[in-house]
Order: C-alpha cells, then structure tokens, then sequence
C-alpha cells in the first residue's frame, strides 16, 4: 500500500502535480518515505525510513526537500498517533542531515557518528546532538538494530543500520538502486575504497530480505551488486 501524504494546499488543487512526500509500507511497522529534489536539472527521489515502537518512532535520515519536515512529522502523527523519538543520519550530506536542526528543536533525539559531526562542522551543515563513537547497538521499544561503518565510499563517513531479526539493512547512499546508470554524486566519494566497504558488508549482513537505498527504487536486493557492477563499470571507464 502506498499512502501520499501532501500537506502544501498548493498541491490540493492539481491531481497531476508529483506528490513532494509519499510514506510506502516496507513490512511490520516499517515505513520507507520519499521526498525530492533537483540534482543536475533532474527531479530525484531521496529514501529515508522509520519504524513505529512503542516508545516512539525511529526516523532514519531526514527528507531532501526542507518543506517537508513538518509535512512528515503530522503524516506520522495522522497515521499511528506517534511521535518521532530519535533521528540518525547516515552521513553529512543535506539529504540525510538537512532535518536534523529541525526535529532538535521539537525535542527528537538527533545522532551522527563522531565522523559526521567533523565533517559537517567542517562544512557549515546541520549537526546532530549525540554523536555515535563507535558502531552501535540501539535498544528502542522491541526493536534492536546496529549501525555499521564499513569504510569509505560515496562519502568517507557513510554508514549503514541493520535490523537482524527482520534483515532489514538501510544502506541510504552507499548503496546505489538498481536504477541507477552510474554512481551519481562524486564529490565526495573514495571509489577505490567503495567495492571493499561494500564487500565488508555483505560478509557482516547476510542474505538481506530488504536492501532500503538512498535515491530511486528500493524493491530490489540486488542492489549491492549492482552498485559493485557500478564501481568496476566507473573503474574500467578512469
């Protein structure tokens, strides 16, 4: 079931108009949400995630588009009468941290890795308010899931979470969707490091159910080798 949530009343008066905030169910309670932004003059969907607890709700990355934070947040209000508890971006580009400030404000729990924190305190971008030292375990309601550095890749500081009970690995950036013709945003990407960080993954996270990836179709979980195919296509080509 896919459920579109669009909150701007601009968008109430044209039912041709693309949807700027669409929530998908994944399975159980998680939630895959896409938003959108320009890249290169092309619209491009951006993939976050959030899973319902009883204690609150799990929100990983914020969305691309700055208008739809609140538009997010009333959606899952609307839908199971829940708050976001905790946001972790996955690494310092805006699409992951552009929130972050945001939700601080309304009383969510924000996390990045320490490595995050550097770089967008380097950079002049959102910063979370607890930093992750080292790859952790959380605890939240009845959900456990870890996050994972696994090297550098489209960006030196990309992680990823993993449910293993569900297997359940959000990949966010790092992982490419099997849509995608080339590695997209390089600037700053470590390509000769990507495969094998990619590969510490695959041998940490076995047989995945769901591959959730940063940007376009996420259904698919070949999506890891097809970001390897990706890598050595990029590497053949420079």
């Amino acid at each position: 079931t896919v459920i579109f949530f669009t909150l701007l009343f601009s968008d109430l008066y044209s039912q041709t108009e693309q949807p700027k905030l669409i929530i998908t169910h994944l399975t159980g309670d998680f939630y895959i949400y896409t938003t959108f932004n320009i890249y290169k003059e092309h619209t491009v969907p951006a993939n976050g995630m959030y899973v319902v607890t009883d204690s609150g709700v799990i929100l990983f990355d914020s969305p691309w588009d700055t208008t739809q934070f609140q538009p997010l947040l009333d959606s899952i209000k609307w839908r199971h009468n829940k708050d976001i508890k905790i946001c972790i971006a996955t690494h310092s580009h805006e699409d992951r941290t552009g929130g972050l400030a945001f939700f601080k404000q309304l009383g969510v729990k924000t996390y990045t890795t320490e490595m995050t924190d550097r770089i967008s305190t380097e950079k002049g971008r959102k910063r979370a308010q607890y930093l992750i030292q080292n790859d952790t375990i959380f605890k939240i309601g009845k959900y456990c899931f870890q996050t994972y550095y696994g090297g550098k890749g489209h960006a030196p500081d990309n992680i990823v979470v993993w449910f293993d009970k569900e297997k359940i690995l959000y990949g966010g950036c790092l992982i490419k969707s099997v849509e995608a013709e080339d590695l997209g945003n390089l600037s700053d990407a470590t390509v000769k490091d990507w495969k094998w960080t990619l590969i510490n993954i695959q041998k940490k996270f076995k047989k995945p159910k769901f591959i959730i990836t940063g940007h376009n179709d996420w259904n698919s979980n070949k999506s890891i080798t097809h970001t390897l195919n990706l890598i050595k296509k990029y590497e053949h080509k420079n």
